[in-house]
Parts: C-alpha cells; sequence; structure tokens
C-alpha cells in the first residue's frame, strides 16, 4: 500500500515540477506579400504601339508582333497578341468576348471594365476573373479600324484564387497602367 501512494505522490510531482514554461498555442498567421511600388518604363520603339510596363517585368519580344511580360518573382505572364484589322472587327470583338466565358466554368464572376480614350483612339475593356480560373484577368484594345491587341493573364500555379490573388491584383494594377499608356503607332 505505501509503495502504491509513494508511486502516485511522485508521479504527480514529476509532472507538475517537469515542465518551467508554460505553453500556449500560436496565433493564426497571415500572409505577408510585400510587392514594391511600381515603376513604369516605356517598351521599345520596334513594336506597333508603344505602352508602359513596370521594370520588375522581363518583356520578351519573340517572333510574333506583341510581346509578353513576365513576372519572375510571382511565376505569371501576360500573353499578348496583335492581330492587324481587315474588316474583321466584328469577328475580332465576339473572340474577345467570349474568351472570358470559357472560363465561366471556374469563375465565381468577371466583371468588366470598360476603357475609352478618344483622344488616342484606344478602345478596349478589362475583364478580372474571379475564382479558381486558369487565367486570372483578360483584356483587349482596339482602334476599330487598324489595330487590335489581346491579353490574358496566367499564372504558374494550380489556380487557387486566395493564394495569387494578391499577386493578381498587383498585376491588374499595371496592365490598367498598360491600357491608360498604350499609343498606336503610324
Amino acid at each position: 500500500m505505501r509503495t502504491g501512494i509513494l508511486l502516485i505522490f511522485s508521479t504527480i510531482f514529476i509532472f507538475t515540477t517537469a515542465c518551467e514554461k508554460l505553453y500556449q498555442p500560436k496565433p493564426m498567421a497571415r500572409l505577408s506579400l510585400k510587392y514594391p511600388q511600381p515603376k513604369y518604363i516605356e517598351a521599345p520603339d520596334s513594336l506597333l504601339f508603344s505602352f508602359q510596363y513596370n521594370e520588375i517585368s522581363d518583356l520578351k519580344i519573340g517572333s510574333k508582333s506583341a510581346p509578353d511580360l513576365y513576372y519572375p518573382k510571382m511565376k505569371a505572364t501576360l500573353y499578348m497578341s496583335y492581330i492587324p484589322v481587315k474588316d474583321n472587327i466584328d469577328s475580332l470583338l465576339n473572340d474577345a468576348y467570349q474568351l472570358p466565358g470559357k472560363h465561366m466554368i471556374k469563375a465565381d464572376e468577371i466583371p468588366e471594365k470598360v476603357f475609352l480614350d478618344e483622344y488616342q483612339k484606344v478602345y478596349g475593356t478589362l475583364f478580372s476573373v474571379v475564382g479558381n480560373a486558369a487565367s486570372q484577368l483578360q483584356f483587349f484594345l482596339t482602334d476599330s479600324t487598324k489595330h487590335f491587341l489581346v491579353g490574358s493573364l496566367y499564372f504558374y500555379a494550380r489556380p487557387n484564387y486566395d493564394s495569387i490573388m494578391p499577386a493578381a491584383k498587383y498585376i491588374e494594377r499595371d496592365v490598367i497602367h498598360l491600357m491608360e499608356s498604350l499609343k498606336w503607332r503610324k
């Protein structure tokens, strides 16, 4: 009997004195993403249009007539395509409006922002895709007589909107600046 009581008291003593520090659960962590203040630079004169783009992106000019903007730190690319207008503006506009609709299966919504610059003759629409779609934003710009530019943003990651949303919003501001600064070359 004495051994049982001694064993109980020694066990209680060990459990009460073994831990000197009181541990508490850690609070929920929040993701802290900091992107630099954008600094815009002018695109080269070799293109059929001029625009300003963020210096943290790499301008990739390939064999096509429109460059791509690669964001290495965000693992994203804004793919652009230039198409000359030759009595096919209705077809080009129809395709540009149907392209975001292909993401409706995974998208929660696709709000549109219309862009009009009467002075520079630049008209277009920016589609922001909200949800787990493959492309987070798409846009087109045209003068409706000679030029048509289409762009789509893709991340090199599985589409998880909550994770890529801060980067997508940062790049969306860059695309808005691109649209506002675009001028067609003669």
